[in-house]
């Protein structure tokens, strides 16, 4: 992979992580579109610039994330994000075995596509708007809801909001909600990527680090946190915007065509 495809592919993540279309499948179609061989390294490069998009999150919202006296804050992220990293280790060889299929990425994304449609008339109630109502039962619910996206295609983001629609936050609510917990959970994807997780790398068992330290490797994961960080910036302002005057519609029916564009493409083209 090379400089150029590195910074496509960081652009893909910074627009998509947090907008509720799937960024893992995004960035797998991108990948298969521009022949960027899927290789050990790549899969690992499209997990670890999620780090870049974190820092969009604690960037635009340092006022929330070094608040030191809201512990509470704190503890309900650390709740949050519990079944994401219990039930992401035991299911981890299955869900990278689903990444190499991008059939059935498709079909979720257009079955989430119809769910978001219809998502704004299921969950009608908004009593909480702000993140100091939510309880900590609440944000381990939503913390099972994030845990739908281990099916790729599904989205986090979605997940993550739709459970928090569903525990009677408000979108904006729901969002924001969504991005702070998105912080410790892809934190814990990144850092079990590049340190803990063993990789085949060319026929060799290897750690992500070591990976890093190959070539032009920790130059491409640079330039890529840069990008996805930059791009994450705007894409979570526009996403705010759209979702408070506009609701979930737009995403569904964008979810509906790029999902059947990609199902006819990987069926009939690949």
């Amino acid at each position: 992979m090379d400089l150029i495809k590195a910074i496509i592919i960081a652009i893909v993540e910074g627009l998509t992580e947090y907008l509720p279309v799937s960024s893992t499948a995004h960035m797998i179609f991108t990948s298969s579109i521009f022949g960027i061989q899927e290789d050990e390294f790549v899969k690992m490069f499209q997990v670890s610039i999620q780090f870049g998009a974190i820092l969009a999150v604690v960037f635009l919202y340092w006022k929330k994330f070094f608040d030191f006296k809201n512990i509470n804050f704190y503890l309900k992220l650390a709740v949050a994000v519990l079944p994401a990293l219990v039930l992401g280790k035991l299911f981890d060889d299955k869900i990278e075995a689903v990444l190499g299929d991008p059939v059935p990425i498709a079909v979720v994304l257009i079955l989430g596509g119809v769910v978001l449609l219809f998502i704004d008339k299921i969950f009608k109630v908004h009593t909480i708007d702000d993140e100091k109502e939510i309880t900590f039962k609440k944000a381990i619910t939503i913390g099972f809801w994030q845990c739908l996206a281990m099916m790729p295609g599904t989205s986090r983001s979605a997940a993550s909001i739709i459970g928090g629609m569903q525990q009677k936050l408000t979108r904006k609510a729901a969002a924001e909600f969504s991005f702070f917990l998105a912080v410790p959970t892809m934190l814990a994807v990144t850092v079990y990527s590049i340190f803990l997780k063993d990789w085949n790398h060319n026929g060799v068992q290897q750690k992500g680090y070591e990976m890093l330290m190959q070539g032009n490797n920790l130059m491409l994961f640079l330039v890529g946190n840069i990008v996805a960080f930059v791009v994450a910036v705007i894409a979570i302002k526009f996403f705010i915007g759209v979702l408070t005057k506009y609701g979930f519609k737009p995403w569904g029916w964008y979810r509906i065509v790029v999902g059947i564009a990609l199902l006819i493409y990987f069926t009939q083209f690949k």
